[in-house]
Order: C-alpha cells, then sequence, then structure tokens
C-alpha cells in the first residue's frame, strides 16, 4: 500500500532534516579522518609527564628568608597538595568550572561560548578549558586559526587520556604566565603580594586568578582599576559556584590589597648583598646558572639586616632634613587631565619610582596652608601643617620657578600612622656593613641609600679617604715602636716643609683649632688630636708606617709614605676597614670577611661551601696579641670619653670600642667600632666628593647609623671584653696634668718588677675577658675565664677581598674579583 503523500511544508522540513543529518555525518566523518590522521602526529607529552620547570637562582639569609631572585623567568614549583583550597576554586571559577567533568574539551562551555557569541554579535567569549590552555602553551601558538583550534583540541584529548586532573592542574598552576615575569600562581603570590601561595587571602586568590585572562591588562601593578574590576568578577562566580558564602564574598570586595610595586622587594631589604651572592654564583657555576634553581645561602642575619638597613635610611634622611628642602622633584604636564582620578595622572608617575616609603606624587594644587597630592594607584593625599613644614619655603610664591611646588610639580610623600609629609630623595649616600670579628661572617650590608637608584656598592667598590678613623693602625705601628698609651707628645702647631711632604709645605690644624699642650696617647686618640698623630708618626717613620698597616688588609700604594698618611689621607674601602678593625677585636688575628655560606641545587645537595679561617689560629696572627688588646682599651676611651660617647649614652654599654673619622672639609664621615662579638662600619658621603657641610662630622654623621644597628644587634648580649694576654706589666704614670694612673706595657720595656712587689692590674684586665674563638660573650660578674683553645682553619685568605665558597668536593680556595675603585677624592688632611 503506498504511502499518502506528505503536504508541500512537511516534505520540506524533511529535506532540510536530511540535509542536516548528511551534513553532520560529513563533519563527523571528516572529523574522524583527521582524528585519525593527525592523532599519531602529535607531539610527544614527555615534557608534560617529565615536568622540569625552569628554576631561578635565588639567594637567601642564613635564617632563611628570600632575598634575590635571578633568572628571565621568575618560578616557585608548587605541589598541588600544597595548594590551598581558596586559589584551586578562585582558578576553576575564573577559567574552567567543570574541569573536574570534562574530558579536556567543554562541550556545554563551547555552545555557551558560541550562544554568547552570537547573541553578542561578535567575538565576546572563549571556550578553552585549563587542558587546553596547557596543551597551548606547552606545544602551540598562539595564533588564532582553525588548523591550530583543532590541534589544540586533540591535544587536549591526549594529554587528559595520559595524566590525571590533578597533574594538568599542578602544570597549569606552575606554568601560567601571569605578568612582572612571574610563571606560576606561587611566584605571582610573592611578586604581587609578598607572601607564600598558602597565605594567600580570597581577595588576593581571585586578583591572581584573574591574570591569566590577559596578564597585561589586569595586572595590579600596571592597571590597578581594571585588575580589581576582574577581581570583583571572579569573586562574583566564586560566590555563584558557592566556593565562598555571603560573608566572605562581602570581605573579599571591601579587603584592601596591598600589592608590591617593586618586584625585588621580597621583604628584606638586602639588594646589594643579593647582587654580591649572585656574582659569586656566577663565578663559580656559570651554566644554566638562572634556570636550574640553584640557592645561594648568605651570612647575613635577618634582624640586623634590617636594622642595618633601616639605620642607613634613618641617618641619610636625618642629614637631608638638616641641610633643607631642594625643591619639587621634576615638573608634568596636567593640561588632558580632566579629574583628580584621571588615568593620565598613572602614565604620568610612571618614570617616578618609589623609594621604599618615599613614595612619588602629582601636585594637584598648592598653596602656604594646603597640598593636594596624587598617588599610584588613585590615592588623593592632602597634607597641612607638620606635613608641609620641611617644604615650606618651596610653597612661597617667592620661591625659585623651577623649584616652586605648583600644581603638576612631582614631589615625594612619606605617610606615617597620623600624617603625611613631604620629604626628598637624598643626595648623599651611605654605606654600613657589620661581621663577626671571630670568622668574617658578614651579617649586615648596606651598600647603599637605594640600590634601584644606585647599584655602586660602597661597601666593596667606593675607595675614600678614611680620616681619623685610619689613625688607630698608626698608633698601633706605634706601640711596635716601644710607645706606649702613657707616651706623652706635644698637641702644638706643626709646620712641614715641602721637602718633607713631597710637594708644598703644609701647615694641619686640629678639627677644632684648639692645642692643649703635651698629652698622652691615650688621650689624644680619644680627642683625636692631628698634631699629635702626625709627631707620632714622623718619629715612626712614614715607609715603616705604609708597611705595617698592610699587616690589616690594607693596599701600600693606597697609602703614600707621606704625614698625611697620620690624618687618613689614604684610599679605603668599608670592606677593608671591617677588616682591620675585626683585628682589633678579635685579638691580633687576620680574618677574611665572606658572604656567601653556601650553594646548593634543587635537589639540596650542598655544591660548594665556605670554610672560613677563624681568629685563634696562630698562622693568622697580624700583630701581638698584646698590642689588640692596648688598643682596644685605648678605642674604648674614645666611647668613654672622647668623640663617640653619644655611643655609650645611647646604648649604656661599657664594652664598645671605636674611632670616629672625618676628613677636610666634611668630605667623608665614619665610625668604625666594634663590641667583641660584632664588629660595625657606617660610611657617609657624596659620590662625587663635595663639602658635607659645616659639624657634619662622623660623630654627626656617621655615628648614628652605627648606633642604630647596635641597638638591635646587641639587644640582649652581655657585656664582655678581651682576656688580657701575658707579658704585659703594669705600672703608675701622671699625665701632663699632674693626673696618675695605671696602665699596662709590654713586659720587655721595662725592667722585671722586684719579686716582693705586688702587681696591680688595671680595671680592663680584670674585667672577664670575651672568648675569641666562639664569640659567646661572658658576663662581666664572671671573675675568671680560662683562654680558649686556638682554633684551627684550613686556609688564609686576603681580607680586603671578599671569600666565596669553596666546592665540597675539592674545596680549592676561592679569589673573588677585586672591587672597583671609584674616583680617589684629592688628598686631604683631618
Amino acid at each position: 500500500m503506498p504511502f499518502p503523500a506528505l503536504p508541500a511544508p512537511a516534505r520540506w522540513l524533511l529535506y532540510f532534516l536530511f540535509l542536516i543529518g548528511g551534513a553532520v555525518l560529513s563533519i563527523a566523518a571528516l572529523a574522524g579522518i583527521a582524528l585519525i590522521l593527525a592523532y599519531p602526529q602529535l607531539p610527544s607529552l614527555e615534557v608534560l609527564t617529565d615536568y622540569q620547570p625552569k628554576i631561578p637562582l635565588r639567594v637567601y639569609t642564613s635564617d632563611g628568608h628570600l632575598i634575590g631572585e635571578f633568572g628571565e623567568e621568575r618560578r616557585n614549583f608548587a605541589h598541588i597538595k600544597d595548594v590551598p583550597a581558596v586559589m584551586k576554586q578562585a582558578i576553576l571559577a575564573a577559567e574552567d568550572e567543570r574541569f573536574y567533568q570534562h574530558p579536556g574539551i567543554d562541550t556545554l562551555g563551547v555552545l555557551r561560548a558560541a550562544y554568547s557569541n552570537f547573541v553578542g554579535g561578535g567575538k565576546r567569549q572563549g571556550a578553552s578549558t585549563i587542558t587546553m590552555q596547557v596543551a597551548r602553551n606547552f606545544f602551540l601558538s598562539s595564533e588564532k586559526t582553525l588548523t591550530r583550534k583543532l590541534y589544540e583540541m586533540l591535544l587536549a584529548f591526549k594529554i587528559e587520556n595520559n595524566l590525571g586532573k590533578d597533574q594538568i592542574l599542578e602544570i597549569y598552576i606552575n606554568q601560567i604566565y601571569l605578568g612582572q615575569r612571574a610563571y606560576g600562581f606561587s611566584a605571582a603570590a610573592q611578586i604581587y603580594f609578598g607572601k607564600a601561595l598558602k597565605d594567600v587571602t580570597v581577595a588576593e586568590a581571585a586578583m591572581l586568578a584573574g591574570l591569566p585572562k590577559a596578564p597585561s591588562a589586569y595586572n595590579p601593578v600596571a592597571n590597578p582599576k581594571r585588575a580589581q574590576l576582574r577581581q570583583r568578577y571572579v569573586l562574583r562566580r566564586m560566590r555563584e559556584l558557592d566556593f565562598i558564602n555571603d560573608v566572605q564574598w562581602k570581605a573579599a570586595q571591601t579587603e584592601a590589597l596591598t600589592v608590591k610595586r617593586d618586584v625585588n622587594d621580597f621583604g628584606v631589604r638586602a639588594d646589594y648583598v643579593a647582587e654580591m651572592a649572585r656574582q659569586i654564583a656566577a663565578e663559580r657555576f656559570p651554566d644554566d646558572l638562572y634556570s636550574r634553581g640553584l640557592r645561594v645561602i648568605t651570612t647575613i642575619n635577618l634582624k640586623e639586616q634590617q636594622a642595618a638597613y633601616l639605620a642607613v635610611r634613618r641617618g641619610v634622611i636625618d642629614y637631608d632634613r638638616r641641610h633643607g628642602y631642594r625643591g619639587a622633584e621634576a615638573y608634568v604636564d596636567l593640561k588632558d587631565v580632566a579629574s583628580d582620578q584621571d588615568e593620565e595622572l598613572e602614565d604620568l608617575l610612571a618614570d617616578h619610582d618609589d623609594s621604599d616609603d618615599l613614595l612619588p606624587a602629582i601636585v594637584l594644587e598648592a598653596t602656604p596652608k594646603r597640598v593636594r597630592a596624587y598617588l599610584r594607584g588613585g590615592e588623593v593625599l592632602t597634607i597641612t601643617e607638620d606635613g608641609l613644614k620641611f617644604a615650606a619655603r618651596m610653597l612661597d610664591d617667592k620661591s625659585p620657578p623651577n623649584k616652586r611646588v605648583r600644581r603638576g610639580a612631582v614631589i615625594r610623600i612619606q605617610k606615617t600612622d597620623k600624617v603625611a609629609h613631604i620629604v626628598q630623595l637624598p643626595d648623599v649616600e651611605a654605606a654600613f656593613v657589620a661581621a663577626s670579628p671571630v670568622d668574617g661572617a658578614i651579617r649586615a650590608l648596606v651598600g647603599g641609600f637605594d640600590f634601584n637608584r644606585n647599584k655602586f656598592n660602597h661597601v666593596t667598590q667606593a675607595w675614600r679617604q678614611p680620616g681619623s678613623s685610619f689613625k688607630p693602625f698608626i698608633y698601633s705601628a706605634s706601640l711596635e715602636k716601644g710607645y706606649t698609651p702613657a707616651s706623652v707628645i706635644e698637641d702644638a702647631p706643626v709646620s712641614i716643609s715641602a721637602e718633607e711632604t713631597g710637594s708644598q709645605a703644609w701647615e694641619p690644624k686640629n678639627y677644632d683649632g684648639k692645642y692643649e699642650g703635651p698629652m698622652n696617647l691615650r688621650t689624644a686618640l680619644a680627642k683625636s688630636k692631628n698634631m699629635v698623630s702626625i709627631r707620632l708618626l714622623r718619629a715612626i717613620g712614614t715607609h715603616y708606617a705604609q708597611d705595617y698597616v698592610t699587616r690589616f688588609g690594607f693596599d701600600a700604594d693606597k697609602h703614600p709614605p707621606y704625614l698625611t698618611l697620620a690624618l687618613g689621607a689614604g684610599s679605603v674601602t668599608p670592606w677593608q676597614q671591617l677588616a682591620g678593625y675585626s683585628i682589633f677585636a678579635n685579638g691580633g688575628y687576620r680574618i677574611a670577611p665572606y658572604v656567601v655560606r653556601e650553594i646548593v641545587d634543587d635537589k639540596g645537595a650542598v655544591l660548594a661551601a665556605t670554610q672560613p679561617a677563624l681568629a685563634g689560629d696562630e698562622s693568622l696572627r697580624a700583630i701581638d696579641a698584646r698590642n689588640a688588646w692596648l688598643m682596644d682599651s685605648m678605642m674604648h676611651d674614645v666611647v668613654r670619653r672622647g668623640t663617640a660617647t653619644r655611643a655609650a649614652a645611647v646604648l649604656k654599654r661599657s664594652d664598645l670600642a671605636g674611632k670616629t673619622g672625618t676628613t677636610n672639609d666634611y668630605i667623608d664621615a665614619w665610625f668604625c667600632g666594634y663590641q667583641p662579638t660584632v664588629v660595625g662600619i657606617a660610611w657617609i658621603g657624596f659620590d662625587q666628593p663635595r663639602r658635607m657641610g659645616n659639624g657634619e662630622t662622623g660623630s654627626a654623621a656617621a655615628l648614628p647609623i652605627w648606633i642604630s644597628f647596635m641597638e638591635q644587634a646587641l639587644k640582649g648580649v652581655p657585656e664582655s671584653w678581651q682576656e688580657t694576654p701575658d707579658n704585659l706589666v703594669p705600672i703608675v704614670v701622671n699625665d701632663p696634668s699632674g693626673k696618675t694612673s695605671k696602665e699596662l706595657v709590654y713586659k720587655e720595656l721595662l725592667p722585671a718588677p722586684p719579686a716582693d712587689e705586688e702587681e696591680t692590674r688595671p680595671a680592663e684586665s680584670r674585667q672577664a675577658p670575651a672568648p675569641v674563638q666562639d664569640a659567646k660573650p661572658k658576663p662581666v660578674e664572671k671573675a675568671v675565664v680560662d683562654k680558649p683553645a686556638a682554633a684551627k682553619a684550613t686556609e688564609k685568605a686576603a681580607a680586603e677581598k671578599p671569600a666565596a665558597p669553596k666546592p665540597v668536593e675539592k674545596a680549592p680556595a676561592e679569589k673573588p674579583a677585586a672591587p672597583k675603585a671609584a674616583e680617589k677624592p684629592a688628598e686631604k688632611k683631618n
């Protein structure tokens, strides 16, 4: 029986359905053929199954804090089990909510994206899954072609068939690029927020999860407003998927995020140390240095490094404030700025980097009573009263037009809890370094005010005149020539002929222009009397002194054999001063300062380790133990009653020793001092040597830096002194003022005392000594201390050059590059 004829509309519908079905079958057949032909040609997944990310070189403090990272790609591999749930949820909400359900391609996601794009009249959504992104990042280009998309889908299927979901997500979390040279979410958490991935909040996780879509567009450093919009979207998706509740959602939306603007800010300001460590590692392991995951462990201590950094910053800023406000840093054109929140303001600030808490700002409005300024990120501050005092003279209409604080001026602002102040970037530079006098391990090092502004390391590279801080080495030389702390020398004007100076006649003066007549060496050093030092050097001989100071690690050619040597007219680096003063602090042993303790590979195996020579080994002796003790005693007087009494007053300790230093015309200021467990060297001056200003002496400009550091370094450390060596005999002396005192002198300088004469020791020798070998200070109340056994060392290194670690397998001595010399300033007198 024939089928009844269908109505025309039904026939047309049937033809259409057959056509659609045929097309689908044809596409399926073609896809099947393509799959059969293309699938075997897909790349091997070995790079994924044996995933070995490029890990940068990292530098750490001795107590495990990251201080530097070097590599084109900044990565920090995180195992999936260590990734917090909130971070996984934020990623899934932002990128692939059905990741754990689909087989590599999310069909529902594709249909949803197609519908959205069709309705929107153009491309609005993508449909790439996390697996497809992994395939694209490892194997394919970013070109937008149908062929590339086909391969991406096929690779996604292949990856899903060979790896588990957690493996794929782990690779994605560690491989995806997130801006600021950060690859992977662990590195991004450190770079953007300065914290470990495990510690991120819901708000921070949402911000990070929003980055893969477009790292440049949603970068919270470059585009904070767009980044916040993207973050809000991720938070909303997390709420819709019930990853967070209403309370968490609202809290995350209002949480104020602190975004790091400096990618090199690791929370520990030790940029100069990190760079020194990098150079040492590069010299030893040049191959694949920045991708093999080496870790350099330095000797610095987190707490003391932070103390040194803050001490230098405070000392420089205090100096700068004493010399007044110099005016606006720069000017920008605000003619195209329509409002206080115009995005143009961000672009105008792009060339002005933060300097820690000295933040650049653009002045929107300025009067003598009020300044409104725009800070990076959109904050507008109003500064009044106390905040304007420092810059007041540049707010006046009579101030120089090229320095006046007016609309469009770029200024610096420092915010505190109570008020914001107008400040400025200092011109002067400073340096500080501290180390153990036992083995030379550097405990803190700050090579300048701001590494990002000036990478010149003033600790190791700056050759400067030491001024009076060099006098202890001349006095030490005189002790070997038979002088004693009780020796009397005239403090009176002296005239040196051109024949004796080797150039022209010289009439030096004391710093204060006052002369006190005859005085003993102990008093002369405490008061830093130039005339006494010159007469003393003339008596012992300039060539002898030039040769003698090389025992402390100084270069003979940097200290010509002229009488100006007595006033520190040669050239030294703070690193050399550290090595030299360590000899006085440890009882006469020459040690080599070093900054790298060991270098380990990515598995934790030690590749190289420094084997420092320890004070106590007689093969390292630089000067007689009695000489070291007497100089230590004399430098205690510098702190007790001389030019550095401020140290004893502030620190309230009696076991401090050291020497101030000020060069002619106030060009360089120093304080070099120590307590038996730590030596510290502070310097301040201009890179291009010039006058710092009247009264900017070592005690005024450099000593506060040293004191600020020691307040932290010596907290909880009991007072201690060196052990009195043998073969020193007591004498009773009368100084020129008629005062009677007791001194110890070399035994061979006096005849042996009668057998029935009771030996009397001065107060210094009755104090309980601090052992040199283990640097564990002994309390004052402990009356008797045995002399520690000499420590054994493996080598004797040059004290003026940083020691590098020795390979574990061979342990040859490392000789790092010598410090680069800065321009040597003209010879000066104190």
